[in-house]
């Protein structure tokens, strides 16, 4: 979902560093972006200064692309200094996908949470060369469009092999209410969820920056979707819980360092925003489901905007989400129809 920027944000940088530039947002700090191959064309990357190395944080997509970026990076803004580490906050593959390669060519060191870890090597283990029963059932059950559908089942899925470079065994945790010491800093570790269990955001005990990750985007909201990896979670109560236990944290001039668009202050106004976007979904979603409907036919006021075939994946899984949340809070009851879709409609 999307919004526009609001009265009480701040964007200190309006312009976006470009191929191997960096800028610094903050002493020691560097700002990079990583080419997506996707609408949302860019990931954020950054570096903190170790004195004789660097540690990065998130590294996006593994491809032949990102690594010749990479190495002018390396060569250029971080004037040749080894990567001593690498701290990943969620297991996205735009977050994680160099991960392995900085440990096996770089010999860096791996630091994520354990979900994020586990998470990112079984599913680089786990190549399907066809669509499995479980998938395909779990697009039934959210009402996907026949025409999608029968194109997803033809198609060779995604697989996440395909843009995440392979993890060898190894890591070191980091969990909730842990600290790390990073470019000079020390950082207060506050797990956030919805987006992507144990996604990791960092707090600076010393001067005014949180590095975010997606779990706090400037001017979108990150995908809080329900897969068929776990078709009954409910990341739309865990993204709506994250979201209120982290906003006391912010401040005014808090300077947020986030996974996409631009590092931006007035944390305040930009948490109450996430929070009462997802709850302004749920009423609208609650209304517009006075009648039985799937997933797949609630997109206008969940969205308000048209959804094209490019992000058809994605909101379907978003909707269902909501739906799902609001059939586990008793808001909504659900019956499933002949053909396997979820139809859902408001109590009373």
């Amino acid at each position: 979902m999307s919004d526009d920027r609001h009265k009480g944000m701040r964007y200190p940088r309006e312009v976006p560093p470009v191929g191997s530039e960096a800028i610094e947002v903050a002493p020691g700090v560097l700002w990079m972006r990583l080419p997506l191959p996707m609408k949302l064309d860019h990931v954020n990357v950054y570096a903190l200064d170790e004195g004789n190395s660097w540690t990065i944080v998130d590294t996006g997509f593994a491809s032949k692309k990102s690594k010749a970026i990479w190495a002018e990076i390396m060569a250029g803004p971080l004037g040749g200094k080894p990567v001593s580490r690498v701290v990943v906050t969620h297991h996205h593959p735009d977050h994680i996908g160099l991960a392995g390669w900085f440990q096996t060519e770089h010999g860096a060191e791996l630091v994520t949470t354990r979900t994020a870890w586990l998470t990112a090597r079984m599913l680089t283990l786990d190549v399907q060369d066809v669509p499995n029963a479980e998938s395909l059932s779990f697009y039934r059950s959210a009402g996907m469009e026949q025409a999608i559908y029968d194109k997803r089942a033809a198609d060779r899925p995604f697989n996440f092999a395909d843009i995440v470079a392979p993890l060898p065994l190894g890591y070191t945790r980091i969990k909730q209410g842990d600290a790390i010491t990073m470019g000079g800093r020390t950082w207060d570790v506050h797990m956030g969820n919805g987006h992507a269990p144990e996604h990791a955001t960092f707090w600076s005990r010393d001067d005014n920056l949180v590095i975010a990750g997606d779990q706090i985007l400037p001017s979108i909201s990150p995908n809080v979707g329900v897969y068929a990896t776990e078709p009954m979670a409910d990341p739309i109560g865990e993204w709506i819980e994250a979201c209120e236990r982290l906003a006391p944290l912010g401040h005014e001039d808090s300077l947020v360092l986030g996974g996409h668009k631009l590092p931006f202050q007035g944390l305040p106004t930009r948490m109450r925003q996430l929070i009462d976007n997802h709850h302004g979904a749920l009423k609208r979603l609650l209304d517009y489901i006075d009648r039985p409907k799937t997933a797949g036919e609630v997109f206008p006021p969940l969205f308000k905007r048209t959804i094209g075939e490019a992000e058809y994946g994605l909101a379907l899984v978003e909707a269902f989400a909501h739906l799902s949340h609001l059939y586990q809070e008793g808001h909504a009851i659900r019956t499933q129809r002949e053909d396997g879709a979820w139809l859902y409609q408001s109590k009373g």
